[in-house]
């Protein structure tokens, strides 16, 4: 079953209520470096599960994620009530060949990108917090909900490299 752009959008924000979004996306890569430390490369590759991704496969969807927040983080603070286009994730994994790619690759321009990112928000007037874009799907966003978004975004594949590093080694017992 396939959840709406609303369920998403309170599935991301519940990830992240109660914390500290900036806070969490610091974190992100650094935590992704350590799991990724755990795993080989043939672990890194392999999918969890029919329909699921792999880690290196999460790698990649990250830092393409994080370039279309880029845009999206920059046009909304330039012209506050932009249109944003959505984009399939699962059209651009396979456009892009998620899977052939090199998650160490990934994960550096994930972290470069993000760095970028926050060092963007904490230089714009507190007031561009509530810029707003009118995403395709989901609608009115501000900078402060996306910024929520993408908080609640990291925490979702953490938990899933969480899983499949410890179901990898589980199996070298």
């Amino acid at each position: 079953m396939t959840e709406t752009a609303q369920q998403y959008t309170q599935r991301l924000l519940g990830n992240v209520a109660g914390k500290d979004a900036r806070r969490v996306q610091r974190a992100t890569p650094q935590k992704l470096a350590l799991l990724m430390k755990r795993l080989n490369p043939k672990e890194l590759g392999k999918r969890p599960g029919p329909g699921k991704w792999s880690v290196t496969e999460i790698l990649a969807h990250l830092a393409d994620s994080e370039l279309a927040v880029s845009w999206r983080l920059r046009s909304t603070l330039a012209c506050d009530g932009i249109a944003l286009q959505a984009y399939d994730q699962d059209v651009w994994a396979s456009t892009f060949q998620y899977a052939k790619s090199h998650s160490k690759t990934s994960l550096e321009r994930f972290r470069v990108l993000r760095e970028a990112n926050l060092a963007l928000l904490k230089t714009v007037p507190k007031m561009l917090l509530d810029n707003y874009g009118m995403h395709a799907e989901r609608g009115k966003e501000t900078v402060a909900h996306l910024t929520n978004m993408v908080a609640g975004h990291d925490l979702n594949h953490l938990r899933q490299v969480e899983t499949i590093v410890k179901s990898a080694r589980a199996r070298k017992r």
